[in-house]
């Protein structure tokens, strides 16, 4: 881990388009700036695990049948594009 000192106003970069801006400091909180393109994703820690989570369980659900869903349709019309 790359550990750094910034003061208010200063700032780091990360790679060729990626920069983190420290905005304001009080008491045992620092404000963050960041700016990043828009296809590069930016979340809090917690919420990152909370996707991953997210993710791994969606994954071990089971797979339904399309047999069920043709079952939902109106008698007649049985075939799905």
């Amino acid at each position: 881990m790359l550990v750094l000192t910034r003061r208010r106003g200063e700032a780091i970069t990360i790679g060729p388009n990626i920069r983190v801006v420290v905005l304001d400091i009080k008491g045992g909180q620092i404000r963050l700036g960041i700016e990043a393109p828009s296809t590069v994703e930016i979340h809090r820690d917690e919420i990152c695990v909370r996707i991953q989570e997210e993710n791994q369980s969606a994954a071990c659900t089971g797979v339904v049948p399309l047999a069920a869903f043709r079952r939902l349709l109106p008698t007649g019309r049985r075939s799905i594009a």
